[in-house]
């Protein structure tokens, strides 16, 4: 059976399932037993491979109860990201690679349907008064909603995929992101307690290094976890708290943010904040709590260099308070962050940890950079396939006095 011929025969069997069967009355397991033995019976004089089969079953019984084509999509470990630009445009990325999927939605009603429900499950609200939502997926999968009229070609849905196993250093090892040696040196930073900001642009792995990073914060520990979207997967550590934004309502009222959780999350005795990204006017209250004594804060935010993300910063905290002069922005921001991590997204897709920076201080008007690694192309890189290593440069690290205080006495 072909592709379109599939769609048709998924179309009719479910019109004739909502109209012919009492559904609310039945049960997920009685549902599907009644679709496979219709689909089998449609089916019986008409040769169609058992894989077939039992997709169309799925896909019927998916469009009733589930979230109709994006079950099939979300339970494809393969794929990392998905990005509907209404009914009939659907893209996947697969092996770090866009491809437009030759399915789409019965209707842009169905559609809508599907999100209100994804909405909804997550205690949210998306309308015309309020188009614009970020949410999750029972999974953690992260979503974005986006609805007409602001959305031109219909509604707008960005899923990025959430991973079932949580990323560790050792992954991010095997995946040529990182050394060994490198590894063992940043979890001596992590249980020092140096202030970490991790940054990159737009699917350089931020998150993912970011939750990779977590697992190294000693078990006995409190953590305060701060994000739009609930995330982040620390594994392991008992005194951990989870806080997560929430939209306003259709009245407009009931937002809380970011700056709200950081100043709520300083009252609740954290010994580690983790804020998953920093985007506006929170960047100041984030930079006042590493400066307030909670060291060993992570935090993530998009920038294409390691000077780049100290421009936005400033930027960010200006949006936040705009008198602010900018010699104590810089200020604040040198004695605040200790670590900084770059990552990018290169050529082939693959994804690399291209600088790991110490912050020195503040000198001149200027902050103060002290490249600890670099990362740095061999002759077997070529224009299709990127190789190379993060290589430690001639520059000692000047801030240690964190680690002597951990008593650790290797060098960074």
């Amino acid at each position: 059976m072909e592709t379109n011929e599939e769609q048709e025969f998924v179309r009719e069997i479910r019109n004739y399932v909502t109209e012919n069967l009492p559904l609310s009355k039945m049960s997920d397991e009685e549902l599907e037993d009644k679709v496979e033995e219709i689909v089998n019976h449609r089916l019986k004089d008409t040769y169609c491979p058992v894989k077939q089969k039992v997709s169309i079953v799925q896909q019927v019984y998916s469009s009733i109860r589930g979230f109709g084509l994006l079950d099939s999509i979300i339970s494809d470990d393969s794929i990392t990201e998905v990005m509907i630009n209404g009914a009939d445009n659907i893209f996947i990325e697969k092996n770090g690679r866009l491809t437009r999927l030759n399915k789409q939605f019965e209707s842009q009603r169905r559609l809508e349907d599907i999100i209100q429900r994804i909405v909804g499950m997550a205690g949210r609200e998306v309308n015309q008064a309020n188009p614009i939502v970020d949410t999750r997926l029972p999974d953690g999968s992260r979503v974005n909603v986006v609805l007409p009229p602001i959305a031109l070609c219909g509604p707008t849905m960005t899923i990025r995929k959430f991973s079932k196993t949580p990323m560790t250093i050792e992954k991010l090892i095997q995946y040529g992101s990182l050394t060994q040696e490198i590894a063992e040196k940043l979890e001596l930073l992590v249980k020092a307690k140096y202030n970490i900001f991790i940054c990159g642009g737009t699917g350089s792995g931020k998150t993912t290094f970011l939750n990779a990073l977590s697992n190294y914060i000693p078990k006995d520990e409190r953590v305060i976890t701060i994000e739009d979207s609930a995330e982040l997967q620390i594994a392991g550590i008992d005194n951990l708290v989870s806080l997560e934004t929430r939209n306003a309502n259709a009245s407009g009222a009931g937002q809380i943010t970011i700056r709200d959780l950081i100043k709520s999350s300083l009252r609740m005795r954290p010994e580690r904040i983790v804020v998953g990204e920093v985007r506006g006017g929170e960047a100041l209250d984030m930079l006042q709590a590493m400066n307030t004594g909670h060291d060993g804060s992570l935090s993530t935010g998009h920038a294409n260099s390691t000077r780049d993300m100290l421009s936005r910063l400033e930027t960010m905290v200006l949006q936040g308070a705009a008198g602010l002069p900018l010699e104590a922005i810089r200020q604040q921001i040198a004695s605040a962050i200790d670590i900084i991590i770059y990552l990018s997204r290169l050529r082939d897709h693959s994804r690399k940890t291209m600088e790991i920076t110490e912050v020195v201080g503040y000198e001149n008007g200027q902050i103060v950079l002290n490249p600890l690694y670099v990362f740095e192309e061999d002759k077997e890189s070529t224009l299709e396939k990127v190789h190379g290593t993060l290589k430690r440069t001639k520059n000692p690290m000047v801030n240690d006095f964190k680690l002597v205080l951990s008593g650790i006495r290797e060098k960074i």
